[in-house]
């Protein structure tokens, strides 16, 4: 089936978008990043969302949320935003603990007023090399950064998000092919119950004439009442047309559900419970094995059809 043609839409799929910028500190020191948005959805009643987001991009939640909600319409999705610097090789940030140093030069002094004399001054390498004087500090993003990160990573969320539309209407176009194939085969075997019951009468002729003995034997005699009311019964039972009739009706409006393209996924449930129903009651109404046989095929495909069904949007 081309891309084109495809109207069904499935709830599952996957996308992934990686990007990147540059925030500039209030120092103007550069620092670049890079990050990825992948989105995952599986089969839901509904549209439920979930998201994995930094701490400080928390704020983006509702966006986010907002964003999705315009492109997907039903399914479980979760959304994972990962941000990291784009070069792990550069090199930390140094940082002085002048409170510190300070400490050990003024521990110096004392020690000195005491009486303590030091052959040389303390030199800049051995300063640095106290414990606790030279620190590194990895430069984490914190609010401004993400402010200026917030423009380039909501498009690459947008692009993740439309390839998962797209990757949705692949997996839909795959569907809807199984799904007409399931039609077909629940068509089939309707016509086939049809033709099926069309020589049921003279099976019913042979049950009517067993049981119309059972009731002109029975002691007492069974009213005349009574026995037509049994024979209509039996008559009644046996017709499996109407049953057969609305088989065909469901599968025409289940093909057209899923021609007419969107958001058919709840539909198409109703529609398989209504079909479940009617073949239920057509097994019911058999009267020879052959009819009955149908019915358990229908029953079958039936249940085949309503677990595809269950990924259509």
């Amino acid at each position: 089936m081309s891309e084109q043609s495809a109207r069904v839409t499935s709830m599952t799929g996957f996308a992934r978008s990686d990007g990147g910028a540059t925030s500039t500190s209030d120092d103007g020191t550069a620092t670049d990043w890079s990050w990825s948005w992948e989105i995952r959805s599986v089969n839901s009643k509904g549209l439920d969302l979930r998201m994995r987001l930094p701490s400080v991009a928390e704020r983006w939640e509702q966006t986010v949320r907002e964003r999705v909600s315009a492109s997907v319409n039903r399914g479980s999705v979760t959304v994972n935003w990962s941000l990291e610097k784009a070069d792990r090789a550069t090199t930390p940030e140094l940082v002085v603990n002048e409170a510190f140093l300070e400490t050990v030069l003024g521990l110096q002094q004392k020690l000195e007023d005491k009486g303590l004399v030091f052959p040389t001054a303390p030199s800049l390498d051995r300063l640095l090399n106290v414990r606790g004087v030279l620190e590194t500090v990895e430069r984490v993003a914190d609010t401004t950064v993400i402010e200026q990160l917030q423009a380039p990573a909501f498009a690459d969320l947008d692009t993740a998000l439309a390839a998962l539309v797209e990757a949705r209407r692949r997996e839909g176009a795959r569907l809807e092919t199984v799904l007409l194939g399931h039609l077909d085969e629940i068509d089939s075997l309707t016509a086939d119950a049809a033709k099926v019951a069309e020589a049921q009468p003279a099976a019913l002729r042979k049950r009517m004439e067993g049981q119309l003995a059972l009731l002109l034997a029975a002691s007492p005699p069974v009213s005349e009442e009574r026995l037509a009311q049994e024979l209509a019964l039996l008559a009644t039972k046996a017709d499996v047309r109407e049953e057969t009739d609305r088989l065909s009706a469901h599968v025409h409006a289940c093909r057209e559900l899923l021609t007419g393209g969107g958001a058919v996924g709840r539909k198409l449930d109703f529609l398989c419970q209504e079909l479940n129903r009617e073949a239920n009651t057509l097994c019911s109404k058999a009267i020879d094995l052959d009819l009955t046989n149908i019915g358990v095929e229908l029953k079958t495909r039936i249940e085949r059809f309503r677990e595809q069904i269950q990924n259509v949007e």
